[in-house]
């Protein structure tokens, strides 16, 4: 069992001027409260040999358009504006009438430019936390404390997600031929709109095997499942309203999963069928990686509003996380785990539970 997790990659979103209920201590307080020690990205490399960036520019290309990667570089028709742009756009920082929004400039201690490199610093994290799954002896477990940017779409960023790092490791995963297979298993309280859309545009592209009785083994496959609130953004009516065919949040998981409010007694069975059906579309062939997203967010004392439409217990947070783990253990399929969406103080706490539940190793 690995944890991943590294102080550096840290940083405070009111610190750009960014006002979200999202704590800059909430992976230091999971790692304080368990008894494992923690790998930082740098050790990680090391343990896998890897020399230079973890991550690069045609790792980004490979899920994301060119014209986007370009802007994040400042290379757009905007120039170094392209990259404010589309750190606006991601973070949803201004209305439709150009006033900010949840955003206070004056208030920033740095530029908020220098987000794209502490997103793509936590986004190696997600590709590390893969290798690292990967290369453990016997059925391979690694959770990092970062990562889990779901809402990243091909065009660009939303929902607080610049680029889609699970895309991107599960992407760069399989063109180094190490896992043909992989699910992606997104429990986050929203739906993960955008990975859905790339495993769509990929399959268009040729780029994944298809689901609808493609069998070229030559071709790498991932398949997704996605539990999350059957209402509220993305699938609010404005949201949907405002979305091209074809592109999210209209394009579904592979093993949809809505659950409607007040309806959380259903989260653990429809959850069970979820697991039964990625069997079934993956045609009884078992995944050479499982990719968790294990947000917090759907937890009763989450600090976001456009969580609230659904409300676990601590205990639903943890039976949810077990019956994942027990599961892809039990069929010893390596799991990396990351930790996604989770905001207010106590975010920290059904990651912390579920991690202190496992057995030692």
């Amino acid at each position: 069992m690995y944890l991943l997790h590294d102080p550096a990659c840290r940083f405070s979103h009111r610190d750009y001027g960014i006002m979200l209920p999202i704590s800059a201590s909430r992976a230091d307080r999971v790692a304080g409260s368990l008894a494992a020690v923690p790998l930082d990205m740098a050790a990680a490399a090391g343990k896998l040999r890897l020399a230079g960036p973890v991550l690069n520019r045609e790792d980004m290309e490979r899920v994301h358009s060119k014209d986007f990667i370009a802007a994040l570089y400042g290379e757009g028709p905007g120039g170094k504006r392209s990259l404010l742009e589309a750190l606006l756009n991601a973070w949803e920082l201004i209305d439709g009438q150009g006033r900010p929004h949840r955003y206070e400039p004056e208030q920033a201690t740095r530029p908020l430019e220098e987000l794209f490199d502490k997103v793509l610093a936590q986004a190696g994290g997600t590709y590390l936390a893969c290798r690292l799954a990967l290369e453990s002896e016997g059925p391979g477990f690694c959770y990092y404390l970062g990562g889990g940017l779901h809402h990243a779409r091909y065009e660009g960023g939303t929902g607080f997600c610049l680029i889609n790092d699970i895309m991107i490791a599960a992407r760069k995963i399989q063109t180094e031929g190490r896992a043909p297979l992989v699910w992606i298993m997104d429990v986050d309280a929203h739906k993960g709109c955008g990975t859905a859309e790339l495993i769509h545009l990929a399959r268009v592209r040729g780029e994944l095997r298809a689901l609808d009785g493609g069998k070229n083994a030559a071709i790498p496959q991932i398949v997704s499942l996605s539990i999350h609130m059957a209402r509220g953004w993305p699938l609010d009516a404005e949201t949907l309203a405002k979305a091209r065919p074809g592109h999210a949040p209209l394009i579904p998981s592979d093993a949809e999963i809505p659950i409607e409010s007040g309806r959380e007694n259903r989260y653990i069975p429809e959850l069970e069928e979820g697991l039964r059906k990625l069997e079934r579309l993956s045609q009884t062939l078992l995944p050479d990686l499982a990719i968790v997203v294990d947000g917090a967010d759907p937890y009763e004392y989450d600090g976001l509003p456009s969580s609230a439409l659904i409300k676990l217990t601590l205990d639903q947070c943890v039976r949810r996380d077990r019956l994942i783990y027990d599961y892809l253990k039990k069929r010893n399929i390596p799991q990396a785990w990351i930790m996604a969406g989770g905001y207010g103080e106590r975010a920290w706490e059904p990651v912390s539970a579920f991690l202190s539940s496992l057995p030692p190793t």
